[in-house]
C-alpha cells in the first residue's frame, strides 16, 4: 500500500503529467513539421529531375533529326557538371513506333543501367526508387515524338536531407524535453512544498493530539484558502475537545449517580416480565383451551344435527309399527270372532309388507348414520395410524354432514378412485376435511345461493398425498390471506364467528399430519386450499375392503 501511494504522489503525478502532455505535444508538431519537410525535399528534387529531363529532350532534338548521335553524346557531357545525374539514355523512335538506341550519358564511376524500352509508360512521371530516381520524357518535334530521354538521379542527396531534418528534429525535442524537465521539477516544488508541509502537520496533530497548531500561509490562493478552513477546523475541534472534556467529567458524576436508578428499574423490569410471562403462558392456555373447545363444538354441533337426522327414520318406523300393531289387534280380534274375510286378510297382509318396509327402510337409514358417525367420532378422538379408503371416508364425512347440507343447495364433488388406500390418521383429516367445508359454507358461499366445492384427492408419490379443495365463492382479500391461519382471525367478528377454524386446520395438518397446507385465492375467484401429507400407500389387493370403518 505504500508503495503504491508513493507512486501516485502529487510530485510524481506533476512530472508526469506535464512531461507527457509537453513530449506527446512535440511528438506530434516535429512530426507533421519533419513529414512536410521530407515531402519538400522530395517535391524538389522531383522538379529538378524534370527540369534536367525537359532540357536534355530539348537539346536532342536537332541531333535526332540529322541522325547524329555522336554530336548528342557530347551534348550530354555538359551534364557531369549536375551532382545528382547519373545515367541519360536517348532513344530514337523508328518505323512502327519502335526505338532504337541512340545516345547515352554514365556518370564517372557510375555502371551503366540497361535499355528501358518498357518503361515509357510507366516512368512518366518522377518515380522515386530505393536509391534513385528515375524518368522518361518525350523528344517532340512538333505534334510528333520522335524519341525518348531516360534520365536517372542519385536519391542520396534526398536521403542525407532527410536524416539531417530527422537529426535536427530530434535534437530540439530532447533539449525542448530537457527545459521542460527542469521548469516541471521547479513547479513541483512550488505547489507540493506547501502540502508537504501540511501532510506534516496533520500527521503531528495526528499522534500527539495537538490542535493547537496551525498551518502556515504561502502566498499561493488555493493553499492559502485550503489552511484558512484547516486553521479554522484546528480551532473548532480544539474547542469541542474542550468542551468534550468538560462533558466526560459531568458524565462521571452523572454514571455514578445513574447506577441506583439503573439497579431499580433492572429489578422493576424483572418483575414485570416475570408478570409478562405468568401472563403469557395463562394466555397460551386459554388458546389451547379455545382450541379444543373448538373441536369439542365442532364434535358437539354434529351430534345435535345427526341426533336430529337420526329422530326422523325413527320416528316413521315407530309410527308404523304402531299402525301395523293397531292392524295386526284388528285381524286377531275377527279372527277370534270367526268374522275374518279373505279381503281383510289380504288387506292385512299388503299393509303390512308396506309398513314392514317403510320400517327397515328408516331403520337402515338410521344405522347408517348412527355408523358413519360412530366412525367420525372415534376418528376424530382418537388420532392412531389405521388403513382406510379415502373415498370411504369422505363419504363417511359428508354423510356425518347430512343435517347441515340438506339445508342448503350448494353443490360438493368428491375426486378421488377407489383405489386410494392409505394407512394414516383419519381423525385430523375429519376435523380437517369438516372444518373446510364450514368455512366455505359461511365465509365463501355468504352471497352465493348455490357455489360448488371440487375436492380432489390424488397421490404424489408412495409416500405422499395431496388433497387440493377448490370453491367458487367470494375468495379471500390479499390482506387477510397472510393472516388466515392465525388464531382469532375472522370476517365474522361479533356475528357468531371464533377466528380458530382456519387455525384448527394449520395446527392438524402441520403437527397432526405432519404436512404443509397453502392458499392460493383472488377475491370474487374463489379460493384453493393444498395440502400434502405424508402417508403409507397401500395395495388394495392386499387388504380386505370389508375391513374398512
Amino acid at each position: 500500500m505504500a508503495s503504491y501511494t508513493k507512486f501516485l504522489s502529487i510530485k510524481r503525478l506533476i512530472i508526469w503529467v506535464v512531461m507527457a502532455i509537453t513530449s506527446l505535444t512535440l511528438i506530434l508538431s516535429s512530426g507533421v513539421h519533419l513529414y512536410s519537410q521530407i515531402s519538400t525535399y522530395q517535391q524538389t528534387l522531383e522538379r529538378v529531375v524534370t527540369t534536367f529531363a525537359e532540357m536534355t529532350a530539348l537539346g536532342a532534338l536537332e541531333p535526332i533529326m540529322r541522325d547524329d548521335g555522336l554530336d548528342e553524346e557530347h551534348n550530354l557531357e555538359m551534364l557531369v557538371a549536375s551532382k545528382v545525374i547519373e545515367n541519360v539514355h536517348i532513344y530514337k523512335v523508328i518505323e512502327q513506333s519502335s526505338l532504337d538506341f541512340f545516345a547515352s550519358y554514365n556518370k564517372a564511376g557510375i555502371a551503366p543501367v540497361k535499355a528501358q524500352f518498357d518503361q515509357i509508360n510507366t516512368l512518366s512521371q518522377p518515380t522515386v526508387s530505393a536509391s534513385a530516381i528515375e524518368i522518361i520524357r518525350p523528344i517532340r518535334n512538333g505534334e510528333d515524338v520522335v524519341g525518348y530521354v531516360y534520365l536517372r538521379a542519385s536519391a542520396d542527396i534526398l536521403d542525407n536531407l532527410i536524416i539531417q531534418s530527422i537529426v535536427s528534429t530530434v535534437s530540439v525535442v530532447l533539449i525542448c524535453l530537457l527545459i521542460c524537465f527542469f521548469l516541471t521539477l521547479r513547479l513541483q516544488r512550488a505547489v507540493t512544498a506547501p502540502i508537504n508541509d501540511l501532510v506534516k502537520l496533520v500527521q503531528r496533530i495526528s499522534r500527539q493530539r495537538d490542535y493547537s497548531s496551525r498551518a502556515e500561509l504561502y502566498g499561493i490562493k488555493e493553499m492559502d484558502v485550503f489552511g484558512a478552513a484547516f486553521n479554522n477546523m484546528l480551532q473548532r475541534t480544539q474547542a469541542h475537545m474542550e468542551r468534550q472534556t468538560e462533558a466526560e467529567a459531568q458524565q462521571v458524576q452523572l454514571n455514578l449517580s445513574l447506577e441506583g436508578k439503573v439497579q431499580q428499574r433492572t429489578m422493576a423490569l424483572k418483575e414485570a416480565n416475570n408478570e409478562l410471562i405468568q401472563t403469557l403462558e395463562k394466555l397460551h392456555q386459554f388458546q389451547r383451551q379455545m382450541v379444543q373447545n373448538e373441536k369439542m363444538a365442532s364434535l358437539g354441533d354434529m351430534v345435535a344435527g345427526v341426533a336430529h337426522e337420526v329422530n326422523t327414520p325413527i320416528g316413521l318406523g315407530v309410527t308404523a309399527s304402531t299402525m301395523m300393531l293397531d292392524r295386526l289387534s284388528d285381524v286377531r280380534k275377527s279372527f277370534e270372532d270367526k268374522t275374518l274375510k279373505a279381503s281383510s286378510l289380504e288387506k292385512f297382509i299388503a299393509e303390512g309388507e308396506e309398513n314392514l318396509n317403510i320400517i327397515y327402510r328408516n331403520l337402515n337409514r338410521a344405522a347408517e348414520l348412527i355408523s358413519s358417525f360412530k366412525q367420525v367420532a372415534v376418528d376424530q378422538s382418537l388420532e392412531n395410524n389405521r388403513v382406510f379408503s379415502f373415498s370411504r371416508l369422505m363419504d363417511e364425512i359428508l354423510m356425518s354432514m347430512r343435517p347441515k347440507l340438506k339445508k342448503i343447495k350448494h353443490q360438493i364433488n368428491v375426486h378421488c378412485a377407489d383405489n386410494v388406500v392409505i394407512e394414516s390418521k383419519a381423525g385430523p383429516i375429519n376435523q380437517i376435511m369438516i372444518n373446510l367445508i364450514m368455512n366455505s359454507i359461511i365465509h365463501g358461499f355468504e352471497f352465493v345461493d348455490k357455489g360448488v366445492i371440487d375436492i380432489t384427492i390424488k397421490f404424489v408419490d408412495d409416500a405422499e398425498i395431496c388433497i387440493e379443495f377448490t370453491d367458487n365463492g367470494k375468495g379471500i382479500s390479499e390482506q387477510m390471506q397472510p393472516r388466515i391461519f392465525d388464531p382469532f382471525v375472522t370476517t365474522k367478528r361479533g356475528q357468531g364467528g371464533s377466528g380458530l377454524g382456519m387455525h384448527l386446520v394449520y395446527n392438524l395438518v402441520t403437527q397432526a399430519l405432519n404436512g404443509s397446507i397453502s392458499i392460493v385465492s383472488e377475491e370474487g375467484k374463489g379460493v384453493l386450499f393444498r395440502i400434502l401429507f405424508p402417508i403409507k400407500k397401500v395395495d388394495i389387493d392386499k387388504v380386505d375392503t370389508d375391513s374398512f370403518g
